[in-house]
């Protein structure tokens, strides 16, 4: 056990703070386990090449997390929870470079003040494409993940719920969601404990599958930014799925792990008809090729778009499997997620994580912060 990992573990059980003691736990059995996995030799990456049809949508003094476009063009983003305490959790972006706390100030958490009113560490946001905006909360200080949705017209709270602990304890980092509003279904991503968890929402019954290796990193999967190698509390990163997404009809989940290179589809009808974990796993297949990646969307059409995290871009997986290049932009770096928007814009948040204090020991990434936009043909 090196330095590093061994100084985690310290922290941890010194925290007063029980959940984030376990958090951090987590965090550092993640880098102790994982980290050996990783192949000597690593991709190299491809120099960016500059585009300027991105278009700025807004620059922040913070970290945005993930973003997302409504159906009427509304465009919301959580913030952070690398970002540090900032007093404000879930925005929605305005006219001319603006943006406001959403829904209210009320349901933000103050600086060093959480409780089971207000939204605490929120990363994972999406459209149900009925009128709800999702959000995943971690809950890094209140201990447990919550799932909170709106009226995106009215802005009040139309679900909350806490997910159990025996099946998502605080060692879990729940970052991504989908929801299939119509059948009453959501899928979401834990990437600290590689599985995908799906929740009925007529009866909140909760399940997690993990019984498949797409779920998990790949070796030689290695994520180099700006041609240098990532590391995470001092080890390389090393993560499982991260980016989940869903077909327009509801049918087929996608997922990969981050640090992955394959594309998986899995029939949602197992999840949702209580198959058993051989049978979904039986039913899963691979889709095709992608770049290490935090983010991904699937359009109506099937294309996936997909971050590249080593090459400061954006991929795309059409319908015959192949994946290219779509973009490549020195200015995105760390492009966190992506969204499509009705008029056929691609939202992206990018927020310079890889220079994060968990990343880099202490906070190196410089402000103003982006969400930018481009125009798919």
């Amino acid at each position: 056990m090196n330095n590093t990992v061994f100084n985690m573990f310290k922290q941890a059980l010194a925290f007063k703070n029980e959940s984030r003691s376990r958090r951090l736990l987590s965090y550092a059995l993640v880098v102790l386990f994982t980290s050996t996995s990783i192949a000597s030799k690593a991709t190299p990456n491809l120099p960016p090449l500059h585009d300027s049809a991105l278009d700025i949508v807004v620059e922040l003094p913070f970290r945005p997390g993930n973003v997302s476009v409504t159906t009427s063009g509304r465009v919301f983003a959580t913030i952070h929870p690398f970002a540090g305490e900032r007093g404000v959790q879930l925005i929605e972006i305005k006219p001319k470079g603006k943006y406001q706390p959403w829904p209210s100030n009320a349901l933000q958490s103050p600086e060093g003040s959480y409780s089971a009113k207000t939204i605490d560490s929120p990363l994972g946001i999406t459209d149900d494409k009925q009128g709800g905006l999702w959000i995943v909360d971690m809950g890094n200080h209140l201990g447990y993940t919550r799932i909170w949705g709106f009226d995106i017209e009215t802005g009040n709270v139309i679900a909350k719920i806490n997910l159990p602990k025996e099946i998502v304890p605080a060692t879990s980092f729940v970052q991504d969601l989908v929801v299939d509003r119509q059948r009453g279904w959501i899928y979401l991503a834990d990437l600290a404990n590689p599985s995908i968890i799906s929740v009925e929402l007529s009866t909140q019954n909760v399940r997690r599958f993990s019984d498949h290796p797409g779920l998990q990193p790949e070796a030689g999967a290695t994520m180099i930014i700006n041609n240098e190698p990532v590391l995470f509390a001092g080890q390389p990163a090393h993560s499982g799925i991260n980016p989940i997404t869903l077909s327009d009809d509801g049918e087929t989940l996608f997922f990969g792990a981050m640090n992955g290179t394959s594309w998986y589809r899995l029939p949602t009808i197992g999840l949702r008809q209580q198959s058993s974990d051989k049978a979904i796993k039986a039913s899963v297949n691979k889709v095709g090729a992608k770049p290490i990646s935090d983010g991904a969307t699937t359009d109506k059409m099937g294309i996936h778009y997909f971050t590249n995290l080593n090459a400061n871009g954006i991929d795309i997986l059409s319908k015959n499997g192949r994946l290219t290049p779509l973009l490549r932009d020195p200015r995105l770096d760390w492009p966190d997620n992506v969204s499509v928007s009705a008029d056929n814009w691609l939202y992206i948040s990018v927020n310079q994580l890889h220079k994060s204090t968990p990343f880099s020991g202490s906070d190196k990434g410089q402000a103003p912060y982006f969400i930018y936009r481009y125009k798919l043909k």
